[in-house]
């Protein structure tokens, strides 16, 4: 498989999962077997995941990328002794960073649910192709990660405007959206993928979907209260 598919959500689901570290060896760079370069876009993705796994207090240096050619078998031996010494050196999960293997596996859960809104709010980013691997080392920011995890963005939808139009549920690509006819609609937030098509596609008429960033999402109304009962032109809630 070409490293270009090694997806964040791979990485972190590994170190959920309590692994000591993950390497991912591929073709050196302008060696791409697929003509796609998609090494130079695991190139990238390393050194946002690298910030992403600090930011959730797991040590940078358990997650390493190389290049390795096919017939390069003494320098794969080589890159793998060297690994599994610097792996042995951090111990198990959660030695080196002081924190049990749960507590990660927490925050990293929390992280993997972010992955779709990472992606696409760094799209751009990962989208560049840069001249040389040292330019890659100063594309991601400590503080930029922070920010983007604290400013996540979420979106909810305002009982006394939703009209249960289902516009927004059924343009949802995350299947996140509760509800049908005549029933407020209701974001999932653990299925959101922080898209935002629901807010794009909300009738401006209407404006019943609402983009919240660094502050809790109110609570949905329980099922009982979201019926529409419709009189005439207008619509009132039970």
């Amino acid at each position: 498989m070409c490293t270009g598919r090694v997806d964040l959500a791979f990485v972190l689901r590994a170190f959920q999962k309590g692994a000591t570290g993950v390497i991912i060896a591929g073709c050196w760079l302008g060696e791409c077997h697929y003509v796609t370069e998609g090494n130079y876009d695991a190139l990238n993705m390393m050194h946002l995941c690298k910030k992403l796994l600090e930011h959730a207090g797991v040590r940078p240096e358990r997650l390493r990328l190389e290049w390795v050619g096919a017939s390069e078998g003494i320098r794969f031996a080589e890159v793998m002794n060297d690994f599994a010494n610097t792996l042995r050196e951090l111990g198990p999960l959660g030695a080196a960073e002081g924190a049990t293997p749960d507590h990660l596996a927490s925050r990293l859960a929390a992280l993997a649910r972010l992955v779709p809104y990472i992606k696409l709010a760094k799209r751009e980013k990962l989208a560049l192709r840069l001249k040389s691997p040292e330019e890659y080392l100063q594309l991601y920011a400590t503080d930029e990660v922070a920010a983007l995890i604290r400013d996540v963005v979420s979106y909810y939808v305002e009982p006394e405007l939703c009209q249960a139009c289902m516009i927004c549920l059924r343009r949802c690509p995350a299947d996140a959206i509760a509800g049908g006819k005549n029933l407020i609609h209701v974001v999932d937030q653990d299925k959101c993928i922080k898209c935002g098509t629901c807010f794009d596609v909300c009738p401006p008429r209407f404006g019943a979907v609402r983009k919240i960033s660094g502050a809790p999402v109110p609570p949905p109304l329980p099922e009982e209260a979201r019926v529409v009962v419709r009189k005439g032109k207008g619509a009132r809630r039970e």
